[in-house]
């Protein structure tokens, strides 16, 4: 991965780093696709990982649209969203989730800074204060599903995170695994780094894409604001 060189034009100071949960901080993906799949038994079809791959980075009602589009048996809508949360909250007390290489060292450093930061996740406050305890981490502050009114891709969620956190969205890195979280960073305004999990993600202008949040220091992150 090229070392990250902002336009001179364009330095400014970091003011915090905001982190996606899903795919980035934890395996998760292994979970949802084992509840997606009984749940799809449930209402009547089959599920497959090209299934699981359209959805990552959704919003829960983005996924409970698609399971009824595939469903061959009438359930209401808000009862497939419980079985969802529901199902994953249960295994995820049950068997915990693995945190991904770096995710712990990279917070801790941030920690140890000083520097301001959020968990921006999609998924539903239930699950997230399921997943919180399991991993050990602590954050500045949260924005979870019921925050906001839009999910991402909309730029909602990371507005509201640099709100809490009484900072410029412009002068946050927003770390991200999903086409749908990059969207949403990139449009409230923010630089990313992008770890892709399923779905390739390209290098452009303003994001850095790397293979694991262990290529990632605060150093890095600091120098695509052109801080010190």
């Amino acid at each position: 991965m090229p070392p990250f060189e902002p336009e001179r034009s364009a330095r400014r100071a970091l003011q915090a780093i905001l982190f996606d949960m899903d795919g980035l901080l934890i395996d998760s993906e292994p979970l949802w696709f084992e509840v997606e799949s009984e749940v799809m038994a449930h209402l009547g079809g089959q599920w497959d990982p090209a299934d699981q791959q359209a959805l990552v980075g959704g919003s829960l009602d983005r996924t409970v649209d698609y399971l009824l589009g595939r469903a061959t048996r009438a359930v209401p809508r808000a009862e497939v969203g419980r079985w969802l949360v529901d199902g994953l909250t249960a295994l995820l007390r049950e068997r915990g989730v693995p945190v991904l290489p770096g995710a712990r060292e990279l917070l801790a450093e941030v920690t140890r800074a000083g520097v301001p930061n959020a968990l921006v996740t999609s998924s539903e406050r239930q699950i997230m204060e399921a997943v919180i305890p399991k991993i050990g981490m602590n954050f500045g502050a949260t924005v979870c599903a019921e925050d906001v009114q839009e999910a991402k891709p909309a730029p909602e969620p990371y507005l509201l995170a640099a709100a809490l956190l009484g900072v410029e969205p412009a002068c946050c890195v927003a770390l991200e695994d999903s086409p749908n979280g990059v969207a949403a960073a990139e449009a409230a305004g923010c630089m990313v780094v992008a770890v892709p999990g399923l779905v390739p993600i390209p290098t452009r202008p303003g994001r850095v894409v790397a293979s694991s949040l262990s290529q990632i220091s605060l150093a890095m992150l600091r120098g695509m604001m052109g801080g010190e």
